[in-house]
């Protein structure tokens, strides 16, 4: 570390996170840690200033998952992190490694009601990996480097540090004397036991019904390349999770997504990668999959293994990129045979009948328009300006319904080009998460990666319900200030799931049952539901009035042009989308109903 003659301790912080190699902290200031974000600024570090601590430890979190690094947020006290805790959950549900840094109260001050003081360590301890108050000016930089090492070693999650107003502001005495520090190196990897790889082998040598589950960790280990390897080199059927898509690509001839139900009825030994059986994977029980199948887990946590149905005697705790690697070993070129299989042609049918019945829905021209309708223009126009072989779109999706349909739509080839609401299924994470992308992968020296061409700029699409959309619609404020060229598209029904309105005066009579029930002339109904919005909300304005473009579209051909000037727009672009209501459908969110004992079987092809 390079000192100055008497350095504060805002410029401590700064100097720690640089020396420890960060480029990019994700913040929002106030007195007294705007110090600490001028520092960093000064130091060359980029700093991306919020509207919201939510959306902002979002991103964090979600940079984290996309360069393999911890994602730096950094907010004042009190409030302030209170609203990033949103930020700790997700990470700690998604594995996703942050590093949080706080102001608070001068330490002099505490317990006399100071101002926004919290107890933040009480509170955090039981919720991140570590938390830490450094107790002087000297142990700043070794409380960073610690909070920062745990986030990230081992299973990822939140390291936080908690630096009061007399830290921040104070000016170290001995200067020569503080610790320097250097980038650390890679989190260590661990493989399995052989002889448990040896029986995993000789296990799959004798399934008549073979799968492999590829989750969102594999993608986080950067274990595209070996995966890929063992999929080619034993053609097993392969199932990725919503954010496992693209670590083998979605072309590829083994992947069984549109077959997933099929699938998961039906394999006998299961391989699972870096997915938890949790229930984005129905916790591994029937009625959705095969009761007698058993699923071996390879996962960075022990506590993960033999968690629901997982086999704990064959699973392994160890890194997914060494772990397949040992397992290619021990096939030693084994094959299995799918020809004469009744599992190969269960699924061989499955995936002709689901992938027919998308295409019709897909074929729906009616207006207003279907969501299914809606995703097929929209892919079909961002294919024909970047193919998905390239690897040059990042798609960012949330929204019960947009999320859910759109997964199956839009394919990727390459790995980490998919964020959505996770295992949290948190509303609120997608224009953090955008923003994460575009800071990731678009910045000068990007420490994020995928695809042949992994210097190339990326474009950022966002598929956004009207209800998720307004949890951080402030955001693109932010994406306008730092000339974010981010693609948003707001599927526009008009509610939470759906709209309960097929016309604006319909709209307005239920508006004023709800706010004057004297007056309602409803037909019997008690006025707007809970899950109404408005009506077709003119959210393209947020755009325009932030230096960026707005479109509100109704049909196909307003859609596709919409969607090709918005592509090659260098500003933030809001695509208005307004589809039909869906009033009188069923509440629900297809994922969960799919998994419920004695529900049937909906189908595979959304899922």
């Amino acid at each position: 570390m390079v000192a100055s003659a008497s350095p504060t301790g805002a410029k401590l912080i700064a100097q720690a996170l640089h020396d420890l190699g960060v480029k990019v902290v994700f913040g929002l200031v106030g007195i007294p840690v705007i110090d600490i974000a001028e520092e960093i600024i000064g130091l060359g570090i980029r700093f991306i200033g919020f509207r919201n601590e939510q959306a902002c430890s979002y991103a964090a979190t979600a940079y984290g998952y996309l360069t393999g690094r911890p994602g730096v947020c950094l907010v004042v006290g009190g409030p302030g992190v209170l609203h990033a805790m949103a930020g700790i959950g997700n990470s700690s549900a998604n594995a996703f490694p942050l590093l949080l840094l706080a102001g608070s109260s001068e330490t002099h001050l505490v317990t006399k009601g100071a101002f926004q003081e919290l107890d933040a360590i009480s509170l955090l301890t039981p919720h991140t990996k570590l938390a830490v108050r450094p107790p002087s000016l000297d142990t700043v930089p070794q409380a960073i480097q610690s909070a920062y090492r745990s986030s990230c070693y081992g299973r990822p999650g939140t390291g936080f540090v908690d630096l009061p107003a007399d830290i921040i502001q104070g000016v170290a005495e001995e200067a020569d004397d503080l610790l320097s520090l250097k980038p650390l190196p890679a989190a260590p990897r661990c493989g399995g036991q052989e002889e448990t790889v040896s029986a995993i082998a000789q296990l799959l040598k004798q399934a008549r019904a073979p799968l492999v589950v590829i989750g969102k960790g594999a993608a986080y280990a950067q274990a595209e390349h070996v995966i890929r390897q063992l999929i080619d080199q034993t053609s097993i059927p392969f199932l990725p999770t919503p954010m496992g898509k693209g670590v083998l690509p979605d072309s590829h001839p083994q992947n069984v997504s549109s077959a997933r139900s099929t699938a998961l009825r039906h394999a006998d030994i299961v391989i699972i990668l870096g997915a938890r059986l949790n229930w984005i994977l129905h916790f591994g029980e029937a009625p959705k999959w095969n009761p007698n199948a058993r699923l071996v887990q390879v996962d960075i946590s022990a506590d993960e293994i033999g968690r629901n149905r997982g086999d704990a005697e064959l699973s392994v705790v160890g890194d997914v990129q060494i772990v397949t690697q040992q397992l290619l070993r021990a096939l030693d070129g084994w094959r299995w045979t799918s020809n004469a299989s009744d599992f190969s042609h269960r699924l061989s049918e499955a995936k002709a009948k689901n992938e027919a019945s998308a295409k019709k829905k897909a074929a729906d021209t009616k207006l207003p328009m279907t969501y299914a309708h809606t995703f097929d223009i929209i892919r079909s126009t961002l294919h024909r300006l970047s193919p998905p072989e390239e690897g040059g779109v990042v798609y960012v999706s949330e929204g019960a319904n947009t999320m859910d349909i759109s997964r199956s739509v839009f394919p990727v080839e390459h790995p980490r080009l998919r964020l959505d609401a996770g295992t949290y299924a948190t509303m609120g994470v997608g224009l953090g998460y955008a923003i994460a992308a575009h800071a990731a992968y678009n910045l000068p020296s990007p420490e994020g990666a995928s695809g042949p061409t992994a210097t190339r700029r990326k474009k950022v699409v966002a598929l956004e319900g009207d209800s998720a959309f307004g949890f951080s619609a402030m955001e693109v404020e932010t994406m306008a200030r730092y000339n974010m060229d981010i693609l948003i598209f707001v599927i526009n029904n008009g509610g939470v799931y759906h709209g309960d309105s097929v016309s604006a005066d319909e709209w307005l009579e239920l508006q004023r049952a709800s706010t004057n029930p004297e007056e309602g002339n409803t037909g019997g109904k008690k006025g707007l539901r809970s899950t109404s919005l408005g009506w077709e909300v003119g959210y393209e304005k947020m755009a325009e009035m932030c230096g960026g473009k707005g479109y509100m579209v109704r049909t196909a051909a307003e859609l596709q042009r919409a969607t090709e000037e918005g592509y090659a727009a260098k500003v933030p672009v809001v695509v208005n989308v307004i589809i039909e209501a869906g009033a009188g459908k069923k509440l629900e969110f297809a994922w969960q109903a799919s998994g419920k004992k004695g529900v049937k079987d909906k189908g595979d092809a959304k899922l």
